[in-house]
């Protein structure tokens, strides 16, 4: 099975696909850098601000037509 693409769009899927792996790096690099909490300072923080509500709400919310 042979397919065809013109150069752009090949240009184009790669340079999405490289986006991607570099955002998904980025994030994972984030997610490394934020320290952990030890279960004494989390308890702290709760006893601090309280707990966080179970159920969010919309601070804003519409609703359109098409």
């Amino acid at each position: 099975m042979k397919i065809t693409i013109d150069e752009e769009m090949l240009k184009k899927i790669v340079k999405e696909a490289i986006k991607e792996v570099i955002e998904e790096e980025r994030m994972e690099s984030l997610l490394k850098s934020i320290p952990s909490v030890s279960k004494k300072e989390m308890e702290d923080i709760n006893k601090m601000y309280g707990r966080p509500a179970e159920k969010k709400e919309a601070a804003y919310s519409e609703e359109i037509e098409i």
